[in-house]
C-alpha cells in the first residue's frame, strides 16, 4: 500500500525545504534534526529564507513547512488526530511535517491523505514524503521523547492543496 521511499507527487526529487518564519526556534530545531535523518535523495536543502531558493521555487521543488506534529511515543490514533488538528492552521500550498514512531501511523496517515484526495472536497492533501528511518546510532535526544527508545521514525510531509 505504501512504499518505503520518498514519494514523488509534486515534482522531481529532491525537495528544498523552507521553514516558515512563524515557526519557533524549538520547532525549527526539531524539524532540521529529524529531516537530516532522511537520505540525501529526499531533501536537498533546508533553509529559513526563500530568497536563496529562487530556482527551486520556479521548478516547484520547494516545500514550505508551516507546522510540525511530534507524534513520537504516541500510540495510534493520536498521531493522526494531532495531524488533523494541525492541518486546520495550514494554508493551501503550505506543508505540515509529521514524525511518528507508531507503525500504525504510517498506514493511518497515508490512508487519510489518499481519502482526502479522493473525496469530493474543496481541499485536498498531498502526501509528498512518506519515509521511515531506522538508525541504531541516533543520539539520545532524537531517539527519546519520554523515556522510551525508538528504532524507527516515520516522516511525512503533507501539503494542503486546492482540489478544484
Amino acid at each position: 500500500m505504501y512504499a518505503d521511499n520518498c514519494s514523488n507527487s509534486i515534482s522531481s526529487l529532491p525537495y528544498s525545504v523552507c521553514l516558515a518564519p512563524s515557526l519557533v526556534a524549538s520547532e525549527e530545531d526539531m524539524i532540521v534534526t529529524n529531516l537530516r535523518l532522511l537520505p540525501a535523495g529526499c531533501i536537498s536543502d533546508i533553509q529559513s529564507d526563500t530568497a536563496n531558493l529562487s530556482t527551486e521555487l520556479a521548478n516547484n521543488n520547494v516545500v514550505t513547512i508551516k507546522g510540525i506534529v511530534d507524534g513520537r511515543g504516541l500510540a495510534c490514533p493520536m498521531p493522526l488526530l494531532k495531524t488533523k488538528v494541525a492541518l486546520r492552521n495550514i494554508a493551501i500550498g503550505d506543508s505540515l511535517y509529521v514524525i511518528a514512531t507508531d507503525p500504525n501511523s504510517r498506514a493511518d496517515i497515508t490512508a487519510f491523505c489518499q481519502h482526502t484526495q479522493q473525496a469530493n472536497n474543496a481541499l485536498g492533501l498531498q502526501l509528498i514524503l512518506n519515509k521511515s528511518t531506522t538508525d541504531q546510532t541516533m543520539s539520545a535526544s532524537i531517539k527519546t521523547k519520554t523515556s522510551a527508545s525508538f528504532d524507527t521514525i516515520f516522516h511525512f510531509i503533507i501539503t494542503k492543496t486546492d482540489s478544484n
